[in-house]
């Protein structure tokens, strides 16, 4: 990633395995990403931004010789879990990819006055920019290599998107939801398009979701992922995804993920297409399997030193026809870095792009530890990262630092905000509580129906067993924190204890209903309930659970932070926990970051939020009276 005024972006870089050598493909202020390699190995296809041009480029192996092929149009409609944005024929002489164009609503919803008629009319939690849909859909095009025609192969009211062209050449897979009304109900389905004459068969019709297909080398399978459950939710469901097989008929459907009891990430072939590759959530960590395509026992690829598990997470991957697997990584120490395995063959790292950085730095040492719920009900996991420095005799503060989701986990992988703290002397606390990924599905599954504050209780637990280990954490400098669903039980906390001296709560969920009819997933409450607010007694129950209901106990001093234009949380649940906190006497800042959607993601923002995270800590906590 390079910085620059506004948000930072991705360049693409090339390595020779030989020397290690490596290379920029475009120049010094070019933004590119997504590469793929050609059928023959020859050429390489990115997105990205070269000179005065945007759009999809294809260069040679080396990275020469780019040539623009085509423009693309995004869309900010929210569409999880897409897959390929682009794909070879398999003779290598087209490239078929996404682009959209203008709906039907576009025209009316974008004039003046703007008139509203769909039902998810805000755009994706990452936008920032626009508060309002763009009202595109996604199409499939294909342009050929030679001479750079471009022609539209699907068009009509629906998103087609995460596409793989057949080895045979004859048809492309997509993933689409046909539903009457996709923006009520989010059910994704797999189609395959004949590339000659446009025709369109269905592969699934199920109650669940699929994702990400991929054609078999030999064009007879597809693989892809999928839930069970029927999906009303365009977020972070709550049923672990996992990866399935069928037959190119669309018959002879197969979970061969079933014996992994985690989520399963972006599948992909080995190039034989004897093996299935995904990464899994475990534990804290993410780690890089293999399955058998025709079924059996996973075998782990990368996340492992010798016979013991590396704490860390495998992000991306790709594996050659040798077998040989690169891989980035990040561990404790440090962010992603790549590396490389041989069959048979000691991992060895390929990059270690942060060195002059870190080489002077002294960072915390992270370890988990597992403590009893306080209903009894489940063992769970917490993370702490200790200070830089610990000296004996000393004290030192602790900072809470609570995950969003709620369907997602912390662990060891290397946590800048957290090493920050570390080296202020802080020890920071990550807790993963009921209804967090990487341990199972009913883990996951243990807030369905009562997101009322176990598992806020939860992370409380796990603060006073953190205390009881650790004798060394100084208890009247206690920091809590938390990001979109952790600064819902951040703010929650604030109104059951007074334990904290300072809190943080950055787009936090402050009214679970007005957050329901106003975010873009006016679903979520339907996923975690089975019910809409306005059935049964749901409105009264979440009421119940509301942090602001519970405002008037609270005596913590708290910083709000939240990103103008965030469609996920929309910053008015903010604005309505700031003017509560002052109507009843808590010292109170709220912090509104322009341009920005759901999370800080330019570089002037980012710097200033964890500036302003010090400072709030340091204003609240006592005058330390221990060397640092």
């Amino acid at each position: 990633m390079r910085d620059r005024p506004g948000r930072p972006y991705g360049q693409l870089w090339m390595m020779d395995l030989g020397t290690q050598k490596s290379a920029r493909v475009g120049g010094e202020k070019d933004a590119a990403g997504g590469p793929l390699w050609s059928p023959d190995g020859k050429s390489l296809a990115f997105e990205g931004s070269i000179a005065d041009k945007s759009g999809l480029f294809v260069a040679r192996a080396d990275g020469s010789d780019i040539t623009y092929l085509a423009s693309t149009n995004g869309t900010n409609s929210p569409l999880p879990g897409t897959g390929k944005e682009f794909t070879w024929s398999p003779d290598g002489n087209q490239l078929a990819f996404i682009s959209s164009t203008p709906g039907k609503e576009a025209a009316e919803a974008s004039g003046d006055p703007m008139v509203i008629t769909r039902y998810l009319y805000r755009p994706d939690a990452g936008e920032g920019l626009n508060p309002f849909s763009d009202n595109r859909r996604l199409h499939i095009f294909a342009a050929d290599i030679v001479g750079g025609t471009v022609r539209q192969l699907t068009s009509g009211p629906y998103h087609e998107h995460s596409i793989d062209w057949s080895p045979r050449g004859d048809e492309i897979l997509f993933v689409s939801n046909r539903e009457p009304d996709p923006d009520r109900f989010f059910n994704n389905d797999i189609f395959a398009l004949n590339t000659a004459g446009g025709a369109i068969r269905r592969l699934t019709a199920t109650e669940g979701s699929e994702y990400r297909p991929r054609w078999s080398p030999d064009a007879r399978r597809i693989m892809f992922q999928a839930t069970h459950r029927g999906v009303t939710y365009l977020d972070t469901v709550m049923e672990d995804l996992h990866i399935w097989t069928m037959d190119a008929s669309g018959s002879n459907v197969h979970e061969l993920g079933a014996n992994i009891d985690n989520r399963q990430g972006d599948p992909g072939w080995s190039p034989e297409g004897k093996f299935i590759y995904y990464t899994v959530p475990e534990r804290g960590s993410v780690r890089l399997y293999r399955l058998p395509a025709d079924g059996g026992a996973p075998e782990l690829v990368a996340g492992s030193t010798g016979a013991a598990l590396a704490p860390g997470a495998v992000e991306s991957w790709s594996v050659a026809k040798s077998g040989a697997v690169a891989y980035s990584f990040a561990g404790t120490s440090d962010l992603a870095e790549l590396y490389f395995k041989s069959p048979g063959q000691p991992v060895k790292a390929l990059t270690d792009l942060n060195r002059e950085v870190l080489t002077d730095k002294l960072l915390g040492d992270v370890e988990s530890f597992r403590f009893v719920s306080h209903d009894h009900a489940y063992e769970v996991e917490a993370f702490l990262t200790k200070p830089a420095v610990l000296e004996p005799g000393a004290t030192y503060p602790l900072i809470v630092s609570i995950h969003g989701g709620p369907h997602g986990q912390q662990g060891s992988a290397f946590q800048f905000h957290n090493q920050v703290y570390a080296g202020r002397g802080w020890a920071s606390l990550m807790v993963n509580y009921r209804g967090s990924t990487g341990y199972g599905q009913k883990f996951a599954d243990a807030i369905f129906g009562d997101q009322h504050g176990a598992e806020a209780q939860d992370v409380l637990y796990g603060t006073s067993s953190a205390l009881r280990r650790y004798i060394w954490l100084d208890r009247s400098r206690l920091g809590l924190e938390g990001v979109s669903y952790g600064g819902f039980v951040c703010a929650l906390l604030l109104g059951q204890t007074g334990m904290f001296r300072a809190a943080i709560s950055t787009a936090g969920i402050i009214n679970p209903i007005t957050y329901n009819y106003r975010t873009n997933n006016n679903q979520y409450v339907h996923m975690a309930y089975g019910l809409e607010p306005h059935q049964q007694n749901l409105m009264d129950r979440l009421w119940q659970s509301a942090p602001l209901r519970f405002v008037a106990a609270v005596r913590t001093p708290t910083l709000l932070m939240h990103g103008e234009n965030d469609s996920d949380v929309p910053i008015a649940e903010s604005e309505q926990f700031y003017i509560a906190l002052k109507d009843v006497g808590v010292e109170t800042v709220m912090v509104r970051y322009p341009r920005e959607g759901h999370g800080i993601r330019e570089v002037r923002h980012m710097a200033d939020s964890i500036d302003r995270s010090i400072r709030w800590f340091e204003d609240h906590f006592a005058p330390q009276e221990h060397p640092r």
